[in-house]
This record gives C-alpha cells, structure tokens and sequence, in this order.
C-alpha cells in the first residue's frame, strides 16, 4: 500500500473572508479527514458550494501529511 497523504477539510465562520481568523471554534464544520487531496478537494468544494452565498463561511484544505512530516528530506 503506497503511504497516504492526508488531508483535513473544514471550515467555519471567518472574520475576514480573506483570512482564516475563525470565530467559534466550537462550531467548526470538520468535513473529514482524506487519503488524497483529490477526494478532499471534492469534499471542500461540496461544502463550499452549500455556503456560497455566505461571504463569512470558508472552508479549507489542511494538508496533515506536511504537518506529520514537515521535511521530509532532512535526516536527524
């Protein structure tokens, strides 16, 4: 089995629909969790579609693979 390259997707209200400062933490959307970024881009953009018309709710793609391993190419 090739290694997994997982992908968080959620999403939230925003103060800025620029940025990701998000104001409930407590009301998080986490869509799931992803083996490929492929599946959680169609999962974030399901989500996003349902909250187009709301400019404070974003949704994004957190790739959890670059958060586990952050250099990959550095020996300890």
């Amino acid at each position: 089995m090739a290694d997994s390259k997982l992908h968080l997707v959620f999403g939230g209200r925003v103060t800025d629909p620029q940025g990701l400062d998000f104001v409930d933490l407590d009301k998080l959307d986490v869509v799931g969790i992803f083996p490929d970024y492929r599946s959680a881009e169609e999962a974030w953009r399901s989500s996003a579609q349902r909250t187009v018309d709301d400019a404070e709710m974003r949704y994004v793609i957190v790739h959890l693979h670059r958060l586990l391993d952050p250099e990959p190419n550095l020996k300890a």
